[in-house]
C-alpha cells in the first residue's frame, strides 16, 4: 500500500509563509508525478504546484511569485513553501502523486488526507 502524510497547515495572516510537507510511503518504484492541489469552499479543486515529467514544475498563475514547490527525492518528499499568503489562499490542500508501484504495470494517483491553511487577519 501507498499512504501520503502532509504536514504544515496551519493559521497565518495576510502577508504570511506557511510551508507544507508531504511524504509519501510504502511499496513504491517511482513517482512520476507529485504535488499540490487546493480546495477553497464551494470551490473546485485546482493544482497549486506540481512536479510533472522529470524535473518540470507547473504553478498555477495565481501562486507564481509567491510558492515554490521543491523535493528529497530520497524520501520521497515534496514541499511547499508558501510566502506572501492572501485571503484568497485559504483551502484545503492536497498532496497528489502518480507513481508505479511494486509488481504492478500501471501507474496509481494517490491523495493525502488534506490539510487546512487558514489566512486571516
Amino acid at each position: 500500500q501507498v499512504q501520503l502524510v502532509e504536514s504544515g497547515g496551519g493559521l497565518v495572516q495576510p502577508g504570511g509563509s506557511l510551508r507544507l510537507s508531504c511524504s509519501a510511503s510504502g511499496d513504491i518504484v517511482k513517482i512520476n508525478a507529485m504535488g499540490w492541489y487546493r480546495q477553497a469552499p464551494g470551490k473546485e479543486r485546482e493544482l497549486v504546484a506540481a512536479f510533472t515529467s522529470g524535473d518540470t514544475t507547473n504553478y498555477a498563475d495565481s501562486v507564481k511569485g509567491r510558492f515554490t514547490i521543491s523535493r528529497d527525492n530520497a524520501k520521497n518528499t515534496v514541499y511547499l513553501q508558501m510566502n506572501s499568503l492572501k485571503l484568497d489562499d485559504t483551502a484545503v490542500y492536497y498532496c497528489h502523486a502518480r507513481l508505479r508501484r511494486r509488481y504492478y504495470f500501471t501507474e496509481f494517483n494517490y491523495w493525502g488526507q488534506g490539510t487546512q491553511v487558514t489566512v486571516s487577519s
